[in-house]
């Protein structure tokens, strides 16, 4: 008996938004079409609003405490994980590079490689940041002196908008790797990888609420994360000369700590990174400890 064919119906793919480790849905209902490089449509992503701001913000400051507490060898194995888990869905990312930024197979897989490797790259710096930008400092008296970094907090962190995962990558592992948070606003044109990495994070030991991923319209989500109180930083990547300027006014009400948006390509995010993308959301911890009485005899210690 032969088996009957039959035309399978297309199971189109759901982009939901990632906030404190579950995929809801905007609380708006809203949503906005997505294309390729030639205008052809590819799905339906979630249009972000001010409210799914302030739950990402929730969130991140939720989970802030527990993350930023974890040993940084810890954040190492877990960064590590998510590498891992973006070597097993590779293909997935490819497919979907190569149809946001319009390239070829071949262009998008040397892209999603280059972002693997980035999350590697960090994975190895968790442990070792802090022999770079602290250690002990000479005083004139008898006391210890040790400065350490500590993470600032919760960052608010603009996608760069032509490099929709690689770019991404290369902004957002180096703020969570030194114990920050993060609230990302993906790419307004091409916010698929950003989606799908949401998934990546949530099946590899990631905490729920470290990351948070919104999608929408960059100018309308970024201004009220540029106000927000409970906010310490912003990395403004993505973010063009004018908006980048009402942001940082914004961002002045509460002092954040404000990374500007640098004129790069593509080609720029396949360098190797070195630490300033790491320090920009490092405070230095100072402490001060008496060492005893030093005599002839040396410390009482």
């Amino acid at each position: 008996m032969s088996e009957r064919t039959y035309e399978r119906l297309n199971v189109f793919k759901t982009y939901k938004l990632y906030v404190g480790g579950k995929f809801p849905r905007s609380e708006s209902g809203r949503v906005y079409e997505v294309s390729d490089a030639k205008g052809n449509w590819l799905a339906n992503a979630p249009l972000s609003s001010r409210k799914d701001a302030r739950d990402a913000v929730v969130a991140a400051r939720k989970a802030f405490g527990g993350w930023a507490g974890a040993t940084a060898y810890n954040r190492g194995q877990i960064l590590y994980r998510v590498a891992e888990m973006l070597e097993g869905r590779r293909e997935q990312f490819v497919r979907e590079v190569a149809d946001a930024e319009g390239l070829s197979k071949s262009k998008a897989a040397a892209q999603v490689d280059a972002a693997i490797d980035r999350w590697v790259w960090y994975a190895g710096w968790t442990d070792k940041i802090a022999q770079v930008v602290g250690g002990g400092n000479p005083v004139a008296g008898p006391y210890f002196n040790l400065s350490s970094p500590e993470p600032t907090g919760v960052v608010v962190v603009l996608a760069p908008q032509e490099s929709s995962f690689l770019g991404l990558v290369s902004v957002l592992a180096p703020v969570i790797a030194t114990g920050n948070t993060a609230i990302v606003i993906a790419g307004e044109k091409s916010p698929l990888p950003a989606l799908s990495l949401g998934e990546v994070l949530a099946t590899s030991d990631v905490p729920g609420g470290v990351v948070n991923i919104l999608s929408g319209r960059t100018a309308e989500i970024a201004p009220p994360l540029a106000a927000h109180q409970d906010v310490n930083a912003i990395d403004l990547a993505g973010a063009d000369e004018v908006l980048a300027k009402e942001l940082e006014i914004a961002a002045a009400d509460n002092l954040k700590r404000v990374l500007r948006p640098q004129s790069v390509d593509n080609a720029h995010w396949f360098t190797t990174p070195g630490t300033e993308r790491m320090t920009a959301f490092l405070e230095t911890k100072t402490v001060w400890h008496p060492t005893g009485s030093l005599g002839a005899g040396g410390s009482s210690y």
